[in-house]
């Protein structure tokens, strides 16, 4: 509640302060709140204390100058019940600063302790809390003029009801009148006792059968309950089978489109792409034949006639044909042709290049033996078709263009690299068309 500081005016000095109970704000105390006298205590006192006893003796003081000593004639002892017990923690504790002779001490503990006194025996003798600052008063104030101005007002009509009532008393009453209205009121008060008594059984009983309705509705609501998920259940697997069903149908669609477009697709045209690039007869994009002024490289040559023995294989494997004399082997870059009457002769159908190769006559005679089975083939098909025929005729080795009469030999030794090349390039013609005639014929096989 007080707390002290060092007054900067004076040098030595303490200033003692205390703070508002209500709003908590430093309050400036008069110079007449240092001092209390006997005829002033009695005065704060005398009108509230109707109770003493016995208890620890109160001791005001008054402040003392420098000469006198405490404990003179100034002294008032007066006994009293505390009515409040004032706690004081460390935060509200005072420290006094700066420097400070034992006069100026004992004259600070003086003032607190009389201020202190004072604001306990005010705040004892009230509800209120001391000090306060003036606003705080003003409104406290306010407040209890509020509460005397209702107090007024009700004092005021317990005095007209009390004036009525005297009034009241001096006019005559009719008692056989008010005896007769007694007794109607009473048995109008039975009448309604028993029809409240009837009511009541009746509120009773519908007490009873609303309970009975909302235990019906809770199991009505838990069989709801019961209901909406197993019909949440049902509903998941029912989506679930129509995502499945769907997923069905569009695999069964997929399929059939594909089914659809490999029924029209001509496995043989996809896998064996026969075409040419300039002078060159080419089967999937591998060139067949040399070119002085463009040499193909052996391994493109030898890649495209392992090609070409496949093709002639698989189209007599699908016709059920069977060669004479020679057996074609596919066997990628390295294919060849088995003579029949002679088991341990084998003509390559690949080669290297260089002056050794081009005297070994192997190659060429592998590439005749090839054209002889080209031949064979041509054979078969036309006895089932007697329309049918190719572009280029075959006989012994040789190929010949019906629209000049020139024959191409197909050896490549004593020839030359153009004649070879475009004797090759017959050659796939004439598979191309026999292809061809085969996927017509073998569609739906």
């Amino acid at each position: 509640m007080a707390n002290t500081r060092p007054d900067n005016g004076k040098a030595g000095s303490t200033q003692v302060s205390f703070s508002c109970q209500r709003c908590n704000q430093p309050l400036k105390l008069d110079h007449s709140f240092n001092s209390i006298d006997k005829q002033v205590f009695n005065e704060f006192t005398a009108p509230l204390t109707t109770q003493v006893d016995s208890e620890e003796p109160l001791m005001i003081f008054k402040e003392p100058s420098s000469s006198e000593a405490i404990g003179g004639d100034d002294v008032s002892r007066k006994i009293i019940k505390p009515l409040r017990l004032v706690s004081v923690d460390s935060g509200n504790d005072f420290t006094l600063l700066g420097e400070s002779d034992s006069g100026n001490m004992e004259n600070l503990s003086h003032r607190l302790k009389v201020n202190s006194y004072l604001f306990d025996i005010m705040s004892g003798q009230s509800e209120i809390d001391h000090p306060l600052c003036e606003e705080c008063t003003d409104n406290l104030l306010e407040q209890l003029d509020q509460q005397l101005m209702i107090t007024e007002e009700e004092g005021k009509d317990y005095r007209d009801f009390l004036e009525k009532l005297g009034e009241s008393s001096e006019i005559t009453v009719d008692e056989k009148a008010l005896d007769s209205e007694l007794g109607q009121l009473r048995a109008e008060e039975s009448a309604l006792l028993e029809q409240l008594q009837s009511i009541e059984s009746e509120r009773q009983h519908l007490a009873d059968q609303l309970r009975q309705e909302k235990e019906e509705a809770r199991k009505l609501d838990e069989d709801e309950a019961s209901y909406w998920k197993e019909y949440n259940e049902y509903k998941r697997q029912l989506l679930e089978h129509e995502d499945s069903q769907r997923s069905v149908d569009n695999q069964l669609k997929y399929a059939q489109a594909q089914l659809d477009k490999l029924k029209k697709t001509n496995v043989f045209n996809a896998t064996f792409h026969i075409w040419h690039s300039g002078h060159f007869g080419t089967i999937n994009n591998f060139r067949l034949g040399r070119l002085p002024n463009n040499p193909v490289d052996w391994n493109e040559i030898n890649a495209a006639w392992g090609q070409t023995v496949l093709l002639l294989h698989s189209l007599a494997k699908k016709m059920n044909l069977t060669f004479q004399r020679y057996r074609l082997v596919p066997y990628g870059s390295h294919s060849f042709l088995e003579s029949l009457t002679d088991k341990s002769k084998e003509l390559p159908l690949y080669g290297s290049g260089g002056i050794r190769f081009f005297w070994d006559t192997k190659f060429d005679q592998a590439m005749v033996a090839f054209l002889d089975c080209l031949q064979q083939f041509k054979e078969e098909v036309e006895k089932g078709d007697s329309g049918f025929c190719l572009p280029y005729k075959m006989e012994k080795g040789r190929i010949e263009d019906p629209s000049t009469g020139t024959s191409y030999s197909i050896k490549i030794q004593f020839n030359s690299e153009e004649q070879w090349t475009k004797a090759l390039k017959f050659v796939l013609t004439n598979l191309k068309w026999g292809l061809a005639w085969v996927s017509s014929q073998f569609t739906n096989r």
